[in-house]
């Protein structure tokens, strides 16, 4: 009994400590100019207010960055969970000609650090025009070897005879994409379509290289030209925060059980 008393003390604790800058960064958000700041730090306001986030929306505008996170986050999810699962379809179930040579390549590449393929695809976004346009937050989004692999682990433990028994009746390929692999595949590409939002929401540095006019702005490189402008507003940084934050946890606990059981069910070895 003392055992437990202590473990679950232990965890409520440092339950508590992961949870207050979150708590206190949504307190400040409600709190007036200046009470942010003070010392002693206040934990709550002493006043509630919504005037930061009428300040965000009205005077600051930006509707329009959360517009453009929100439709980039949607497109880019949807985008690649169809590349994504045809490959991954692809890979698990086709025979073709360097298969695993071509695969044992991507999984190479997942070593290779991200900032480092920056400047050749940002020159080649350039030679085609994109830079500034949202294809060019799309294109580099259609696809990656994380969903390949995910999506390629599941469809391996799909049994042959259930594709061969459809292909018999008479469907072909793509129907059996769509009627046998998408639908069984659903909590895994739920994984998917988490990591990828959450992923496109939370981008700063991509965005913040292609894109150049503030109207295009997503919600992140909007908030980082607002910290220039307002450093001596913390209560107005705070109600950013939440308001960037707040989509994507609402998501994540909304989907929360999909997520865990593709996870597991995504483990499958060979």
């Amino acid at each position: 009994m003392g055992k437990k008393t202590l473990l679950y003390g232990f965890l409520i604790i440092s339950g508590f400590l992961t949870l207050a800058p979150f708590i206190w960064m949504v307190s400040a958000s409600f709190m007036l100019d200046g009470h942010a700041s003070v010392f002693p730090p206040r934990f709550l306001p002493d006043e509630f207010t919504f005037d930061q986030y009428k300040t965000l929306f009205s005077r600051l505008d930006v509707s329009r960055n959360l517009l453009n996170s929100f439709f980039l986050s949607v497109v880019v999810t949807l985008v690649s969970l169809t590349f994504n699962s045809m490959a991954g379809f692809a890979f698990a179930k086709y025979r073709f000609a360097g298969k695993d040579a071509i695969f044992k390549m991507l999984l190479s590449s997942m070593v290779i650090p991200a900032q480092v393929t920056m400047l050749p695809l940002f020159l080649m976004l350039k030679e085609f025009g994109f830079l500034n346009t949202y294809m060019a937050i799309i294109i580099p989004g259609m696809a990656n070897v994380f969903g390949i692999f995910l999506i390629r682990q599941f469809v391996m433990a799909i049994p042959d005879s259930l594709i061969e028994s459809a292909r018999i009746d008479g469907a072909n390929d793509f129907q059996i994409y769509y009627k046998i692999i998408i639908p069984l595949a659903a909590p895994v590409l739920v994984t998917l379509a988490i990591f990828t939002f959450m992923g496109t929401w939370n981008d700063f540095l991509w965005p913040l290289i292609v894109l150049n006019d503030s109207e295009m702005y997503t919600l992140p490189v909007a908030l980082a030209n607002l910290m220039g402008e307002h450093t001596k507003d913390p209560e107005l940084m705070m109600a950013g925060s939440v308001i960037t934050i707040l989509p994507v946890m609402v998501i994540f606990l909304a989907l929360q059980k999909y997520y865990i059981k593709g996870i597991m069910m995504g483990s499958v070895k060979e």
